[in-house]
């Protein structure tokens, strides 16, 4: 039998998240609507080895912020349905901009996995980077893709598996404020660690930082307690 997982691909629009979708599901794919909303959602199968993964096309997105339905259907997957691994597909060319929602995946503490795609467009430009030291600093595996080309499909698949079934795991990486609003943060911190239900349910940093970003799907969800 194999083995099961979940995978959510998530990135910026135009990031090239549907090639590498297909790559990965091929004609094994189902195209829908997201409970509730006219937004498309798309998933299918990838059969790898002795591994049958379930792939979630999540909305093109900017951020987990929930300003939008787009928003909130990525955010709203993760927080609930926790993936086995999020694959987070990040334009090479773009990495400043891209880089934003990949830091509030690090702040969720998701199984995470960067999916560095179009590397060539980005080496053409003349932009070289370093994977090893990226994949350092972020404290999570970096793998370079070509989707129109299938290039790195097969790592990829690798370092989702590593990181479900191998017993690899991210290395928490903290982005930091600034010292006022930092210090808010551990306070907030030190309220919800107080708080098992909320400690258990939600990463106690992620959780402060939304609170102070006054966000209020998560509001919402902290009155009902």
């Amino acid at each position: 039998m194999k083995k099961k997982l979940t995978v959510a691909l998530a990135g910026n629009p135009n990031c090239g998240k549907s090639c590498i979708f297909n790559n990965l599901t091929g004609s094994r794919q189902h195209v829908g609507n997201w409970p509730g909303v006219t937004v498309e959602k798309k998933e299918g199968i990838c059969k790898y080895r002795d591994y049958k993964m379930l792939v979630v096309d999540l909305p093109g997105t900017y951020s987990l912020a929930a300003y939008s339905i787009d928003e909130t259907i990525a955010r709203k997957f993760v927080m609930e349905k926790n993936p086995d691994v999020v694959v987070n597909i990040v334009d090479a060319s773009n990495l400043e901009r891209n880089f934003y929602l990949t830091t509030q995946f690090l702040e969720m503490e998701v199984p995470l996995v960067l999916c560095l795609n179009m590397i060539d467009r980005a080496e053409s430009r003349g932009y070289k980077i370093d994977v090893k030291q990226l994949s350092e600093f972020l404290g999570i595996s970096v793998i370079p893709t070509i989707g129109h080309r299938n290039q790195g499909t097969d790592k990829l698949l690798e370092e989702i598996i590593a990181l479900t079934f191998h017993k690899t795991t991210n290395r928490k990486t903290t982005i930091k404020y600034g010292k006022e609003v930092e210090e808010e943060i551990l306070n907030l911190e030190k309220l919800i660690e107080n708080d098992d239900q909320l400690n258990k349910k939600y990463p106690s940093r992620w959780l402060a930082v939304k609170l102070l970003e006054g966000d209020e799907e998560i509001i919402k969800r902290l009155e009902k307690y």
